[in-house]
Parts: C-alpha cells; structure tokens; sequence
C-alpha cells in the first residue's frame, strides 16, 4: 500500500490539479503527513473523529467537537448511492453518524438536481441529497459547498434561493458557502 504522502502527491499533480504537490516545497511552509486514527483524536481542546463515507474512492467525513459545539464535515459525500435518504435510518445513512446533531453540517452540494441523474456515482451529491442528508442527520445549519468550478456568483445565488425553497420553513435556511465565509458555532 502507498504511503499517505504518496496518495496525497498523486491527488494533488496534474492533470488532476494545478500544481505539483513537489511545488509547494518552495513556498514558506513546513508540510507533514499523519494518517488519521482509528477513534477519536484531541488537538487543541477539540475532538475529531473521522469515518468512511460514500464516494467511489476513499474518503472521509469529520466531526469536530469544541466548547460544546459540533461542526461535521463531508466533503466529496454523495449519501444517495447508499440509497433513499429520507427513508434510511440515520445510523445507517452513509455520514449520519457525523452529522449526527452537528450544530453546524458543512456539506458538498456539487450538482443541481437536474444535473445529478447523469453524474451518479461521481461522488458528489445533489442539492436536494445535500438537504434531505441535513434533515436525517439532525444538523441544525447546512452550510452548501463543493460548488461546480464554473458556476458564477449569480448561479451560486439562485442555487442558494432554491436551497431555501427545498430546505422549507421547518428549517434553518441552508446558504452557500462563500470566500471569506465566518461561522460562529457556541
């Protein structure tokens, strides 16, 4: 098996991105590479935990806990392969455990939902996978991102108007993650 170095450096070069991992060496920064462990790990006060989720290659989804406060973190989740959402026990939903009544529930939201029929299994979810996952896991705010590269700031905009939509009044409205974005979590 590839070390955790190697894995990294061969997600991050081209043609899969940018720039070489080799590349970063000449910038002002000290990198390290640790393999995340098996349960719950301490830094800095808070707690993290990290789990398996659905996505056609290995990837993880985080929890973090701190000063009472629990943010879940899923990137590249696409729960629906595991099959229908709103009808799949939380425990048995693919990042459910995660998400589990995380105050705050950062989430891909890569396609809209007219896009997804012909992107299932790419490993990333829909806009309505996104919100269903947030209503079964109990997370009180959803946070979209993830976002297609080429969408604009105005598509981001309506992509968020219909999150609100979908998402309904029985819930906190879902927005989309923004640079520069800050959260307050207490």
């Amino acid at each position: 098996m590839s070390s955790l170095q190697d894995r990294i450096a061969r997600a991050f070069s081209p043609p899969l991105f940018p720039v070489d991992l080799r590349d970063l060496r000449r910038v002002p920064a000290r990198i390290s590479f640790h393999d995340v462990p098996r349960g719950p790990w301490t830094i800095a006060g808070a707690t993290i935990s990290a789990h398996l989720v659905a996505h056609p290659g290995p990837t993880l989804g985080f929890r973090v806990e701190a000063g009472g406060a629990t943010l879940a973190y899923l990137p590249d989740h696409e729960p629906a392969l595991a099959g229908a959402i709103a009808s799949t026990p939380r425990d048995w939903l693919s990042g459910g455990g995660i998400a589990a009544n995380a105050d705050l529930l950062l989430h891909d939201a890569q396609y809209e939902d007219a896009e997804y029929p012909n992107r299932i299994g790419w490993g990333h979810s829909s806009l309505t996978d996104a919100i269903g996952f947030a209503r079964v896991a109990g997370s009180r705010r959803l946070v979209l991102f993830h976002h297609d590269p080429g969408r604009s700031d105005d598509e981001l905009a309506a992509l968020e108007a219909e999150a609100r939509i979908v998402a309904g009044d029985d819930a906190e409205a879902p927005s989309v993650a923004r640079e520069d974005m800050e959260i307050e979590l207490s």
